[in-house]
């Protein structure tokens, strides 16, 4: 399958990129630059240089490929970008057989114990702008999926690090984003890969999808596990949002659950399923 993707130098969609050049894809890489481009073409896709926000050019990117992954995430202007993006995909695949995989975040749901891919949306502040682009999507005539994945993690990358290198007292103890009792649903890049390439291939995958390792940990579990002697504290809210901003403390609030079901009923199995033996394989083996 010829398949056009975004974001291909970045965390994710690096990870994307690797996982359908090694199931023999034939993968064109969007890219802003001659370095980028050098880079993707060096692990064995192609490189096309322009702006997808620019929609006679992304257009016409799209008519060459039989499907879209769009894992691009700009520093900033995330809505105009993502509203660009989808305008094209709507216009040049609409009542096409191509398909399309959009990218969400697992925030768009709440704070809930047991989350439905299909089920309602309760979505933060921080990203409500999501909503109406993806809703738009998945009424038109779009193939589409929208992977939703969990708080990524793997390769030393990842929000994790919000927690494992979060600041310490003067004591030593990490300081927890509030109490930590929150809830975390994880999901391993190299597994989240996995689950790019099965909705962009498998004709079932339709809606949002969602991408976890199955062991929501919370944020006090994982900082326990990296913390040593000085142990842990927790921090009151307001002195998380004076850290971490206001809408972004309210996202990492969240006490989230879910196990991928759909994804597994499709026969995606991952390979990560703890994000504290991930970071701490001393420990785990002991």
């Amino acid at each position: 399958m010829r398949i056009l993707l975004t974001g291909g130098t970045g965390y994710i969609g690096s990870s994307v990129l690797d996982t359908l050049i090694a199931s023999g894809h034939d993968v064109v890489a969007v890219v802003r630059s001659g370095d980028a481009g050098d880079r993707v073409r060096a692990l064995g896709a192609s490189a096309i240089q322009g702006d997808v926000t620019d929609a006679a050019w992304f257009g016409a990117a799209l008519d060459d490929v039989d499907a879209a992954i769009h894992t691009a995430a700009p520093d900033s202007g995330a809505e105009a970008f993502n509203t660009a993006v989808v305008d094209t995909v709507i216009e040049r695949f609409g009542g096409t057989a191509k398909r399309f995989v959009l990218t969400s975040g697992i925030w768009a749901y709440g704070s809930r114990a047991a989350i439905d891919d299909d089920g309602p949306l309760d979505v933060p502040e921080l990203v409500a702008w999501r909503v109406p682009i993806e809703e738009r999507l998945l009424a038109s005539s779009v193939d589409a999926t929208i992977v939703v994945p969990g708080v990524v993690y793997g390769h030393d990358r990842g929000l994790g690090g919000l927690v494992t290198d979060a600041p310490r007292t003067e004591t030593g103890a990490l300081r927890l984003i509030g109490d930590g009792s929150q809830h975390w649903t994880w999901v391993h890049v190299d597994d989240l890969a996995r689950l790019y390439e099965l909705a962009v291939t498998d004709a079932r995958a339709r809606g949002r999808l969602i991408g976890s390792d199955g062991s929501p940990t919370t944020v006090r579990a994982l900082a326990e596990a990296v913390a040593g002697p000085a142990g842990v504290v927790a921090e009151s809210v307001d002195a998380s949002r004076g850290r971490l901003g206001g809408a972004f403390t309210d996202a990492l609030l969240l006490d989230q659950a879910a196990d991928g079901t759909k994804a597994r009923a499709l026969g995606w199995t991952p390979e990560y399923t703890s994000i504290i033996e991930e970071l701490t394989p001393e420990a785990s083996a002991a």
